[in-house]
């Protein structure tokens, strides 16, 4: 075996746990427990889980995983995230002797089920800012690090839900500029509400759904438009909106998130938003489905216009099919006649 590997535990709604492991083959390392603040008995159980994951060669540095691991715990079943990573500042020493490598850590991150697959991508990123964090003789464990680890829940997790009760009906507004790429400014508001406002546009946006030369030029046609950036004044006890848009489709997935906050599940409000995302890029897809139709056939035509007008998001979608057709004149026209039809 090897030097040491990293356990991180965390309390309220999530525990964390942390082993580190120097691992210079699959089957060479030994995992030491930096922290946890996990009952010692359900942290040897976990510490065994995440022993085997690494014979097997099952992590991949950086990469989170989420699995259902068996615990001496009243819960008995948990959803556990974990991620290994190897210390930043240590990734670009070179390495004097072949034989010797950097420590390496894993993160382990405990739940009340799997669902926090449904974050997976923010554990991710939270690990990325945990390296940083995390300095070479571990002397900021107890000052920094532990801290953190404990927080993941409340910082990872809960950004969703907090903005959904912070702006309530507002949040129609909300979901449509992050639909129409609506450059937004966030005043008066303090570190975290600003951060969380930042994550909801992020994780409403279809980002990674839609072509990336569409988003670009989507966002480059929004911001040219100065007078649609929206302004969220935070200074009152509920934030106020300037230049806001919204519009149906907005509104009606709204009422799902203002619902939904009665059982005050994080989860669930990142489902509906899932979701929210998904019926958008359905409605995109059925409308470029009727434009392609539209090109040879009049009644096509007319079915692209009552499709616009039923759906309840037709002003988003004509933007965002207007830009994806730029370059294709048969399909340009279609979208030039249905936005005189939108209009009048």
């Amino acid at each position: 075996g090897s030097r040491s590997a990293q356990q991180g535990a965390t309390g309220g709604d999530g525990s964390a746990g942390g082993a580190v492991a120097h691992t210079p083959s699959a089957e060479d390392f030994s995992l030491s427990l930096l922290d946890t603040n996990l009952p010692a008995e359900a942290e040897t159980e976990l510490r065994s889980f995440i022993a085997k994951r690494l014979t097997k060669g099952a992590l991949f540095e950086g990469m989170g995983n989420v699995a259902s691991v068996g615990l001496s715990i009243p819960e008995s079943k948990v959803g556990c995230y974990y991620c290994r990573f190897q210390q930043e500042s240590l990734l670009e020493m070179p390495t004097l002797e072949s034989d010797i490598s950097a420590p390496e850590y894993v993160v382990c991150f405990l739940g009340g089920s799997e669902k926090e697959d449904t974050f997976r991508l923010e554990l991710d990123k939270y690990i990325q800012n945990l390296k940083i964090n995390l300095d070479l003789e571990q002397k900021n464990l107890e000052t920094c690090v532990s801290p953190y680890l404990r927080s993941w829940f409340e910082d990872a997790i809960c950004p969703i839900q907090r903005v959904v009760q912070l702006f309530q009906d507002n949040l129609a507004s909300l979901l449509h500029a992050a639909l129409s790429y609506t450059p937004v400014e966030v005043k008066n508001a303090d570190e975290r509400t600003e951060k969380d406002i930042s994550r909801f546009l992020a994780a409403a946006s279809l980002q990674g759904l839609v072509q990336e030369g569409t988003m670009t030029s989507l966002c480059i046609a929004m911001t040219e438009e100065q007078h649609k950036t929206m302004v969220i004044d935070c200074s009152g006890p509920q934030p106020q909106l300037h230049n806001a848009g919204s519009n149906r489709f907005c509104e009606d997935w709204m009422q799902a998130f203002v619902n939904g906050a009665e059982g005050g599940n994080p989860f669930l409000f990142r489902q509906i938003l899932e979701n929210f995302k998904l019926k958008a890029i359905q409605d995109i897809n059925n409308l470029k489905r009727f434009i392609r139709q539209a090109e040879m056939n009049h009644y096509a035509l007319f079915k692209c216009y009552l499709f616009l007008k039923n759906c309840g998001s037709g002003d988003i979608l004509l933007k965002i099919v207007k830009v994806e057709h730029a370059e294709m004149p048969e399909a340009r026209n279609v979208v030039t006649v249905l936005e005189e039809f939108m209009r009048e």
